[in-house]
């Protein structure tokens, strides 16, 4: 991979063969685990100004209407994340001469307080290209960190690092960009439930809240424009989405043994191979019919935006036998064509590495972009789930990508009860089909196995037989590092919130070491670890499962308000959970030891004051635990592992952490982010 420094510039088509179109990544970590930044995009003219305020990509105005910019929202990498952003650069209108790529903090955040900041550069097929890493951010607001530019006809990059104190207000205003500060008083009329966040403005005195536009602004008149136009109505952060109505309408069923009629039936399912093709068919109608599902699941892919269209049991000559992958996606723009095979598995079936060899090949011959896998399992950083070989000599590169189908009905789920899409005909489609994937019938139920390991190594637990090193303890940690990453898609689906795990691990970190490490102190204590960072909670969830007593435990630790009394301290956390379950255990962290008093809630609800020192040591927080019993079976049935860990992660954070308010945001003497009970 080439590695740039600050100032230093170099030619895409120098490093690829495709680079008509790139996707920058802008990575961070943060200490704490709840640092995060936001990035933007700003097309440029010669003059160095933007051609007009839409030329402003961001959070509110992510895509561009010609595809050449797309922000792909952000994905975990270790303990941080990674943003990303999709360029067409065929695409880019002629009068663009440059691109500036930067990022911004929120909350009165400086990039300071983060650690391995860097961007990066891949080509259209997905292989890597540059890097930029920075050391010297300094204690700015908002951050450039680097540019596309034109130079004698082709396409070039630059890393810049260059931080503004003023903040994403005052880093687009210098491009150009009219910013609309009247927003921030809250006076603006037809206000939307998410107004309290559209404005971008920073305020001398004390840091604005998360600094948001109020709205893509309209074009800017051109200086020979004689008379003014009549004033156009901006466009609303709160965009007016359908979603379905929270409350159905009474069924006019005469008795609750009818079932409703359904798009998607599927009771006629009695194979794998039915079930595989109609979850085929049913997603990619789906996807072509509704082009804000389609975009999602495919932009992360390279996917242009466009004009979709798929197929389904498409023959393609391959030798003497003809080949049928499952679907094709194509999406056509400006003449251009995007093309990828589809391979499903469904029921818990597994991928077979030969087939998807096989189409992958067949996609190099034939000049298609990438082979997209659909089954029930997970990918893992660093560990693909079938061994594909790529062949050096052909110019063509097609880039093999994996979707799980827990990340479809994320995504659905996402739209129809979160975010809304354009008509009440798309979200009727959108419920189908949650409708059916969801359905027991339909495999498409996710990761629902922990694999042949799991009862063996439960086994070697309980008769303290299981020696470091054995391959069937490193089985166990990838199967439940797939499984908290499924949780994490099930719970964001349904609150419509960012759900990260957490990688306790440096970047750079090879995750088949980290995994090794794991497997190792599974041996050795007998417990899987795993901790989740839930968007807009006041900790990190934390899970741990005891195979040896058989227990699972979720947590989370709360920090102690900067200013108050204790006993202040004590009351109010248990007022705030008056209905959380009476088993729940708080127990108060104190300053240099193991750990301070503690009790269920039924017993301190009474007296809070039993969660004070005795000899009066600071408290620093307190962590609140439930425990329950943990499914021993390796498979998704009612008794199963998988299934309890899924109830209990559920059950704490709708009976626990969303009685704890999120309060504001405070500085420790070292600098880190933390918030009070």
């Amino acid at each position: 991979m080439y590695e740039l420094v600050k100032g230093a510039n170099v030619g895409l088509t120098a490093l690829s063969e495709n680079a008509g179109s790139v996707i920058v990544g802008l990575d961070w970590t943060s200490p704490t685990g709840d640092g995060d930044a936001d990035v933007s995009v700003l097309l440029l003219d010669a003059d160095g100004k933007v051609r007009s305020d839409a030329d402003f990509y961001f959070y509110n105005n992510p895509v561009a209407a010609d595809g050449s910019v797309q922000l792909l929202g952000k994905t975990p990498t270790g303990n941080g994340s990674q943003d990303r952003i999709s360029f067409d650069l065929t695409a880019i209108p002629d009068r663009v001469d440059r691109i500036v790529v930067a990022a911004s903090r929120y909350d009165g955040g400086h990039f300071c307080e983060l650690g391995d900041l860097q961007m990066t550069v891949a080509d259209g097929s997905g292989e890597s290209l540059l890097r930029f890493s920075i050391d010297d951010a300094g204690s700015v607001s908002a951050f450039i960190f680097g540019e596309l530019y034109r130079r004698g006809g082709e396409w070039k990059i630059r890393a810049v690092g260059q931080g503004y104190a003023t903040g994403l207000a005052g880093l687009a205003t210098d491009f150009g960009v009219d910013i609309d500060d009247d927003a921030a008083t809250g006076d603006a009329p037809d206000a939307g439930p998410d107004d309290e966040q559209s404005h971008v403005t920073e305020p001398a005195a004390e840091p604005a809240p998360r600094p948001t536009l109020e709205a893509v602004p309209a074009p800017r008149r051109s200086d020979d424009e004689t008379e003014p136009k009549k004033t156009r109505a901006r466009p609303r952060t709160a965009k007016k989405k359908v979603t379905l109505p929270k409350a159905a309408a009474k069924s006019l069923a005469e008795n609750e043994s009818w079932k409703q009629s359904r798009l998607f039936p599927v009771s006629v399912l009695k194979s794998d191979r039915d079930r595989e093709t109609r979850a085929t068919s049913v997603l990619l109608s789906v996807m072509a019919q509704i082009p804000e599902f389609g975009r999602r699941l495919t932009a992360a892919f390279g996917a242009p935006a466009g004009r979709m269209e798929t197929f389904t049991e498409v023959s393609l000559p391959h030798g003497d036998t003809p080949r049928r992958p499952d679907g094709v996606i194509r999406v056509e723009r400006a003449g251009k064509l995007w093309t990828a095979l589809v391979e499903t598995k469904t029921n818990g079936n597994a991928l077979k590495a030969e087939q998807v060899q096989v189409y992958t090949d067949i996609a190099a011959r034939r000049g298609y972009e990438a082979v997209i896998t659909l089954s029930n399992d997970v990918a893992l950083e660093g560990s693909p789930l079938v061994d594909v070989r790529i062949d050096g000599r052909r110019k063509h590169k097609v880039a093999l990508w994996h979707l799980s189908w827990a990340e479809v009905v994320h995504q659905a789920q996402l739209l129809i009860r979160h975010e809304g899409v354009g008509n009440m005909a798309h979200a009727w489609l959108l419920q189908e089909l949650l409708h059916y994937l969801q359905h027991e019938n339909s495999g498409c139920h996710g990761f629902q196995n922990m694999g042949s390991a799991w009862v063996p190594v439960r086994k070697g637990i309980d008769d303290e037989t299981l020696c470091q090193g054995d391959p069937r303890a490193l089985e166990v940690v990838e199967s439940w590092e797939r499984l908290i990453r499924q949780v994490c898609l099930g719970l964001g689906g349904e609150l419509g919130q960012k759900v990260l795990p957490v990688q306790r691990s440096r970047r750079g970190t090879d995750p088949g070491a980290r995994r090794s490490l794991m497997a190792d102190r599974l041996c050795l204590e007998g417990r899987l670890q795993a901790e989740l960072r839930i968007e807009g909670t006041p900790g990190i969830l934390a899970i741990n499962a005891d195979l040896r007593t058989g227990k699972l435990r979720t947590s989370v630790d709360i920090p102690a308000p900067e200013q108050g009394y204790p006993l202040t301290w004590a009351k109010r956390l248990v007022r705030r959970l008056a209905e959380a379950p009476a088993d729940l255990h708080i127990e108060t962290l104190v300053e240099g030891e193991a750990g301070g008093p503690r009790g269920t809630l039924e017993r301190l609800r009474p007296e809070p004051a039993d969660l004070l020192p005795k000899n009066g040591t600071q408290i620093t927080g307190f962590r609140l635990s439930l425990f329950k019993g943990m499914g021993s079976s390796r498979g998704n049935a009612e008794t199963g592992f998988i299934r309890s860990v899924d109830d209990a992660v559920h059950r704490f954070y709708g009976t626990v952490v969303t009685h704890l308010d999120r309060p504001a945001p405070r500085r420790t003497t070292s600098g880190e982010r933390t918030a009070g009970v």
